[in-house]
């Protein structure tokens, strides 16, 4: 039987921005977080909207935010934000169905609009017979705006509440890759590359202080534990 065309529709924004309500409300204080962080590492209120509007990813901000200095580290910045992103790379094809009949602005908006919480909705609209795909755009939109919002209010509490280095709310960086860990932990069979990654960012880190590369070089050699893991196992 064949399946109706995929569209993009207004309708279908509507739709996504709708469902996505409940996740916008759990992302308050990620954001709210987010740009109290960036406060506190000294970006001005226009260059935190900036950063929030164009970046568009809370674990990747919070993680340079964390790691901020001035002059600003932009290539080892660029290089541990791309590491921690990489996952979008294997989210994406999995929305194939629709953004394989996309082109132009409707299907670089959807990618750069794609999150873990949208694309999480978006699959389960998809599997339950979706074909609209302006579904993830929409959602997407909903929780760009609010992100670019709520992290500008968050800076501005920052400015008004000026919390000192090492406030425990500064934890939340390092919280949310622990959350993202967690839900990815499949048993022992994990536990030799995570051990791996762990030792050498570790390691990196007190070789190389106050720089990104722990992450780069831990995401690498972690990587490519698990790979020569699953080669021997076969």
């Amino acid at each position: 039987m064949t399946q109706p065309p995929v569209v993009f529709t207004r309708h279908g924004m509507w739709r996504g921005a709708r469902a996505a309500v409940p996740m916008l409300l759990g992302t308050v204080p990620f954001a709210l977080v987010t740009g109290i962080a960036a406060q506190a590492a000294g970006l001005s209120a226009l260059e935190q909207v900036l950063m929030s509007a164009t970046v568009f990813g809370g674990a990747a901000q919070l993680l340079v935010l964390g790691n901020w200095a001035c002059p600003a580290p932009v290539l080892t910045a660029t290089l541990a934000a791309l590491t921690v992103n990489l996952r979008l790379v294997l989210m994406g094809p999995v929305l194939g169905p629709w953004f394989d009949r996309l082109r132009g602005w409707k299907l670089w908006g959807s990618l750069f609009l794609l999150v873990d919480q949208n694309w999480g909705l978006a699959l389960r609209e998809m599997n339950a017979g979706g074909r609209d795909a302006g579904w993830v755009f929409g959602a997407g939109m909903a929780m760009w705006l609010q992100w670019v919002v709520m992290s500008a209010v968050g800076h501005a509490a920052g400015a008004t509440l000026r919390l000192p280095a090492g406030h425990p709310l500064f934890f939340c960086s390092l919280a949310v890759f622990v959350c993202m860990l967690a839900g990815q932990w499949r048993g022992r069979v994990d536990l030799l590359p995570w051990a791996v990654a762990a030792g050498v960012a570790v390691g990196t880190s007190l070789i190389w202080p106050g720089s990104f590369a722990y992450i780069v070089a831990g995401a690498v050699a972690g990587s490519l534990t698990g790979a020569v893991r699953d080669m021997v196992r076969r």
